[in-house]
């Protein structure tokens, strides 16, 4: 990491010119030079996370104005910046991972997703499910499992970890994670709902996760107004009796 490198090696420079040819104390000459590090790699992070954050408000618009393959190419030019911070290579992975997984186009978003940043939730539930269309449940699991340690405050995460484990036939560590969940979010309705749903037998309803859920192609939008138009049909049916 250039940053890093950049400003140790200015710190150590000044640290030997202020001991041995300026002549000032050992703890001294070091406070100055570990404060000039500080500064240094500060100041350099500063300015390339500035450039990574033109680079991902450029994609932006092209997403929004449908200009999808150009956002990816604009997202790709952030890769220079990889050598100079940490994580900058994993964030701009994790993006272009997203983009192609939203597109459904999953072979493409695969091998980005992979090397995404793991404290990007989003992207790792995308990975989590890709693992599991590919019958890799342990992989599914350990990556659900890395992403709750930094993301434990997450409703949809919990539910999403449970709904895959309950789409493999494993309804008894749904129902746990959902348990643990909880714990975390004490309250949390939509927990609740699907923990109970497992409990008496029946699937999860995810409806009330709204974009976010869906971004995750589990259930196609049209079941889910399926079951809103089957619900609206009840409520006629309840009204017109009374």
């Amino acid at each position: 990491m250039y940053n890093f490198m950049i400003s140790v090696g200015a710190s150590i420079a000044v640290l030997l010119v202020l001991q041995f040819a300026a002549g000032l104390p050992w703890w001294l000459s070091f406070l100055i030079a570990l404060a000039l590090f500080a500064g240094s790699f500060l100041l350099i992070s500063r300015i390339v996370m500035k450039k990574v954050m033109a680079v991902m408000e450029t994609a932006t618009r092209d997403l929004q104005a449908q200009r999808v393959e150009k956002a990816i190419r604009e997202l790709q030019t952030g890769f220079r910046y990889g050598k100079w911070q940490l994580y900058v290579t994993e964030q701009v992975n994790a993006q272009i991972g997203m983009i192609y997984y939203m597109k459904r186009d999953f072979s493409a978003a695969f091998p980005y997703l992979e090397k995404a940043f793991f404290k990007n939730w989003v992207a790792m539930g995308m990975l989590a499910i890709s693992y599991m269309k590919r019958n890799k449940k342990e992989k599914m699991r350990e990556t659900f499992e890395k992403t709750l340690q930094w993301t434990a405050k997450e409703p949809l995460l919990w539910n999403l970890y449970a709904y895959c484990l309950a789409e493999c036939d494993d309804t008894a560590k749904a129902i746990e994670v959902l348990e643990k969940g909880l714990k975390k979010l004490p309250g949390e309705e939509r927990i609740i709902h699907n923990l109970e749903a497992l409990r008496e037998g029946k699937r999860m309803k995810m409806k009330n996760f709204g974009e976010m859920w869906l971004q995750f192609h589990l259930e196609r939008p049209s079941a889910i107004m399926k079951q809103q138009a089957a619900a609206m049909g009840g409520m006629r049916r309840r009204i017109i009796r009374k």
